[in-house]
């Protein structure tokens, strides 16, 4: 684990003050950090370092010390997949061509998991050993303490499953996990095996599950169904079907589909319809920058094209009822304003625009973390793998009710085998889950391969990544070895 993170250690909030609302506390840039017991003395102390751990999730650092948006997750999915090319922009991304090494996924591609999410772990494991012996200062303090746990187990668990999401193989008990951190360390620790990996991350999902709250009264905050969330994911991914299947069934139950005609304004941030976490954004972190810079006006108050870096892949914009699905309008666009640079470079990602062109707060957008949509999906997925692939209660039914509550005038379709059950739900999610950060990750789960159109692909070279390829997992960054010797390197790279 990088030792770098214990640098900073705590978040002094000294012009907060009020916590009632963590996204005006995450739109407070980070200050100076101190260690000791001082500094964790009160319940109200270690809620402060609480909110620090949430920040983390929002500002990165890289080796110059600048910060930088941590949507490493979005980012890295769009661009090893299929679902993004490059733009007018482009300056040999080794990521998008599949050629990178542990020193340039830091230096030249910014894609060191290892240093946010560890960062994260080390908070909220300040948190946990600090915070029982805690003074309470207020009568709330006592069920504030034992909500912060709950909040500090679930980040710790989600930090440690995006970990292995980032540098992991598909689920194997006797495969490699990482380090799972449970506590605030100096020392050099590897890699154990995945079953006691996902053993620990699993028992600290149960146990925040029952200290956290049980509404949605503030979703920049853990509660109750973002644990259900990631259980569900989690059982996803490890193809533990009717765990899964438990899981997104509560989720669903919980938090209808939205209405179709107040979709576009989950995107827009004006209604958290089907969200149960998201993560804040403001103006000095805006996600859609990853894809264009900012629009302009000139005197005469016309709009002048930005830079424009990632467009949306052939594959992905043709896979859309353009007509009928409200998803084709909500995450893309065909802007007349950059269609002059070339005709295929009016589309343009639309999901993260934010406000709109030449506003404050263009390409600002929240990052939705936990949806109702993804959990129908983890549940047709499971269904099919059960066997449930048509009928009542299967994957049909699951992808026909995902399908109408977005398509207008969807007729109902049927499936004929578990196999086109699978395959359907894989195409489903290259269309719902599109910029959320999952692509990539599913082929490899799915034990696909990258397979771009020859109009989306860099070079003949970048056309496809065959499935089991190892590129398909992160090499351990070079910096985090230097570090932590102890930290096994992913197979294929050079020691």
């Amino acid at each position: 684990m990088n030792k770098k993170i214990y640098l900073w250690f705590l978040l002094l909030p000294m012009a907060i003050t009020t916590l009632s609302s963590c996204k005006k506390l995450l739109e407070i840039e980070e200050t100076d950090f101190i260690g000791g017991a001082t500094a964790l003395r009160t319940v109200q102390n270690n809620q402060s370092l609480l909110i620090g751990a949430y920040a983390a999730l929002s500002l990165g650092a890289n080796d110059n010390g600048t910060t930088e948006a941590n949507d490493m997750p979005i980012m890295l999915n769009g661009v090893f997949s299929d679902e993004l090319r490059t733009g007018t922009f482009y300056s040999a991304n080794t990521t998008h061509e599949w050629q990178f090494a542990p020193d340039d996924v830091g230096i030249r591609d910014n894609y060191r998991a290892t240093v946010v999410y560890y960062r994260v772990i080390d908070r909220v494991n300040r948190v946990l050993q600090a915070l029982p012996d805690a003074i309470a200062e207020e009568d709330s303090d006592e069920a504030l303490r034992s909500q912060i746990t709950g909040e500090a187990l679930f980040l710790r668990a989600f930090a440690h499953f995006e970990l292995y999401r980032f540098y992991c193989g598909n689920y194997d008990p006797n495969g490699l996990g990482m380090a799972y951190v449970e506590e605030p360390t100096l020392e050099g620790l590897s890699r154990i095996s995945m079953g006691e990996y996902f053993q620990l991350l699993l028992r600290d999902l149960e146990a925040s599950k029952t200290l956290v709250p049980n509404n949605l009264n503030d979703i920049y905050r853990t509660n109750r169904l973002a644990v259900t969330g990631l259980q569900a994911r989690v059982a996803l991914y490890m193809r533990q079907w009717e765990t899964a299947v438990t899981h997104s069934s509560e989720f669903i139950e919980a938090i209808p589909l939205s209405p179709r005609a107040e979709f576009d304004g989950i995107w827009r941030d004006d209604n958290n319809n089907e969200l149960a976490w998201k993560l804040s954004r403001v103006n000095t972190n805006r996600m859609g920058s990853f894809y264009r810079g900012l629009f302009v006006r000139n005197a005469a108050g016309d709009l002048q094209a930005p830079s424009i870096s990632w467009i949306p892949s052939s594959k992905l914009w043709e896979a859309y009822d353009q007509s009928n699905d409200i998803r084709f309008s909500s995450y893309l666009i065909n802007e007349p304003a950059v269609a002059n640079l070339t005709p295929v470079f009016g589309r343009l990602v639309h999901k993260h625009a934010g406000s709109g062109y030449a506003t404050n707060n263009e390409n600002v957008a929240d990052i939705k973390i936990f949806r109702t949509g993804e959990m129908y999906l983890i549940r047709a997925e499971a269904r099919a793998e059960l066997g449930a692939f048509t009928g009542a209660n299967s994957a049909e039914s699951d992808l026909n009710t995902l399908r109408a509550a977005r398509i207008t005038g969807y007729a109902n379709e049927n499936i004929t085998s578990q196999q086109e059950a699978i395959d359907e739900v894989i195409a489903e999610r290259f269309k719902e889950l599109a910029f959320e950060g999952h692509r990539f990750w599913d082929l490899r789960r799915r034990g696909l391969p990258v397979e771009r159109f020859a109009a989306d692909a860099p070079s003949t070279q970048g056309t496809t990544l065959p499935a089991g390829n190892f590129r398909f997992l992160l090499p351990i960054p070079q910096s985090e070895r230097l570090a932590n010797p102890d930290m096994q390197q992913n197979p294929g790279y050079t020691e």
